[in-house]
């Protein structure tokens, strides 16, 4: 049987991404490995490897669980570094705390039996780019990604996404909206 990577995601919408795009391009000289454009979105729940014959039953799951959350607003502020500036992994799009991010994430984690963390904050953020450890060090200046940005990102569904190519393509399997 085939294992499948599978997340729930939220996906962003395509005026947003374009949006994200244009603004990366001030940095595309850095030693970062960008995102695909397609590829922008904010992972609720890492699912795991699992074999494709209950793939259809994680999305019936997954609808279950999230048809009776109300719809709500996420709001990203800032592109920086990350998770912290001493050792940077990554270049993320990130937000407030959401109590209805932390509630969805719960629900979902619940839905599917998995291990619920519980997160006192639950901040949202999409990875735009890793970063190329060995040619970042070689830097000898560290350049300071940390841009304020104002984008509002709709969460009237959720996705249950593949991962295929070691991130490189995601594939819709299921949409389940929210109430």
């Amino acid at each position: 049987m085939q294992k499948k990577k599978i997340y729930i995601e939220i996906q962003i919408p395509t005026q947003t991404k374009r949006r994200l795009s244009k603004k990366l391009e001030q940095w595309s000289q850095l030693p970062v490995k960008w995102s695909k454009e397609d590829n922008f979105h904010l992972t609720v729940s890492f699912v795991g490897y699992v074999d494709e014959s209950v793939t259809p039953e994680i999305c019936s799951k997954v609808s279950e669980a999230v048809e009776n959350l109300e719809s709500f607003d996420l709001e990203l502020n800032k592109i920086a570094l990350g998770p912290d500036l001493d050792n940077p992994k990554m270049v993320v799009l990130s937000g407030h705390p959401s109590e209805e991010l932390r509630g969805l994430h719960e629900a979902v984690q619940q839905a599917l039996g998995m291990k619920t963390e519980q997160y006192k904050q639950f901040k949202p953020n999409v990875t735009l780019g890793k970063i190329r450890k060995e040619k970042w060090n070689e830097l000898e200046k560290k350049p300071l990604i940390d841009e304020k940005v104002h984008i509002i990102v709709p969460v009237d569904y959720v996705s249950v996404m593949e991962s295929k190519g070691g991130g490189e393509e995601y594939i819709s399997l299921e949409d389940c909206p929210l109430a």
